[in-house]
C-alpha cells in the first residue's frame, strides 16, 4: 500500500523560496468535473502551490514535501546514510531521500506495486514484511540501515475509526521491520492519524527510541487528520524487554 509522494530539495524550491510559499496567481476553478467531489479535488490541486512546486521541479507529488520539511526540522536524513523507503511508490520521498544522503549515501525502496525508477535508488518490488525482505535489503546496501521510513496509508473508507485502525496497523508493522533492520542510532519515521500514536506503540518507540516526536509539516493539508511520528536515536533490540513487557 503506498501513500501520495513527492518531494523537495533541502531549504526549499530551487528560486521559489520555501515550498508552497511562492505567489499565488488567481483562484482557478474546474469547468468539466463530472461530480461535485470530483469538482472539489480537482480545484484543490489546481490552487495548490505544493502541487505547483511539485510539477515544476519534477517530483512525482506534492507529498514529499512533507518529508523535506520534517528532515529541515529535526535532520535525519544525513549525507551518507543508508535509508529504506517503505511503501515508496511513486518515489516522491525516494527522490528527497537521495538528494539529501548524497552520493556517499543509499536509498532502498520497497513497494508491493511497480514504480518507475529513481536514479541513486534501487528498488525492490516486493512486501516488506515477507520473511525474506530484510536479508534481500541488507544485500543492496554496504552497511546496517540509518533510517527507516514509511509514508503509508490504505485506502481511506470514510469511517474515521476504522481508518485510524488501517494506518495504525501500518505503522506498527512498519515499526517492527525497523526494529528489524536499523543500526543503533538510527532513525524511524512514520504516518499515523492526529490524536497521536496509539499507547503501546507510542510506549514501544520510547522504550527502543531516545527521542519521539509528533509533528504536522505544514505541507500537509489543514482538513487531513495525517501526522507524523519521528523516532531518533534507535537504542538497538533488546527482545527480553519486549517480552517482559508482554508478560
Amino acid at each position: 500500500m503506498s501513500a501520495e509522494r513527492g518531494g523537495g530539495g533541502r531549504g526549499g524550491a530551487p528560486g521559489g523560496g520555501a515550498p508552497g510559499g511562492g505567489r499565488r496567481g488567481p483562484h482557478v476553478r474546474p469547468t468539466k468535473a463530472k461530480t461535485d467531489s470530483s469538482r472539489r479535488w480537482l480545484e484543490r490541486q489546481l490552487n495548490d502551490p505544493y502541487v505547483a512546486d511539485a510539477r515544476r521541479l519534477g517530483y512525482r507529488s506534492r507529498a514529499a514535501f512533507k518529508l523535506v520539511e520534517l528532515d529541515d526540522r529535526l535532520k535525519f536524513l544525513k549525507p551518507g546514510a543508508r535509508v529504506v523507503d517503505l511503501g515508496a511508490a511513486p518515489g516522491g520521498w525516494t527522490q528527497i531521500a537521495v538528494e539529501r544522503v548524497g552520493r556517499g549515501g543509499q536509498v532502498v525502496a520497497v513497494d508491493l506495486q511497480a514504480m518507475d525508477p529513481v536514479a541513486g535508488a534501487s528498488f525492490l518490488e516486493m512486501d516488506f514484511m515477507e520473511d525474506e525482505a530484510p536479508a534481500r535489503i541488507r544485500a543492496l546496501l554496504s552497511g546496517p540501515v540509518d533510517v527507516v521510513l514509511s509514508d503509508m496509508a490504505a485506502p481511506s473508507t470514510g469511517h474515521a475509526n476504522t481508518d485510524h485502525l488501517r494506518i495504525m496497523g501500518l505503522a506498527e508493522t512498519a515499526f517492527q521491520f525497523a526494529r528489524e533492520i536499523l543500526a543503533p542510532g538510527g532513525s524511524f519515521v512514520a504516518k499515523v492519524l492526529q490524536g497521536g500514536t496509539e499507547r503501546e506503540l507510542l510506549a514501544a518507540l520510547k522504550r527502543d527510541f531516545r527521542d519521539v516526536r509528533h509533528i504536522k509539516p505544514p505541507a500537509s493539508r489543514a482538513d487531513s487528520a495525517e501526522i507524523y511520528v519521528i523516532a531518533l536515536g534507535f537504542r538497538g533490540r533488546d527482545d527480553s524487554a519486549v517480552e517482559s513487557a508482554a508478560g
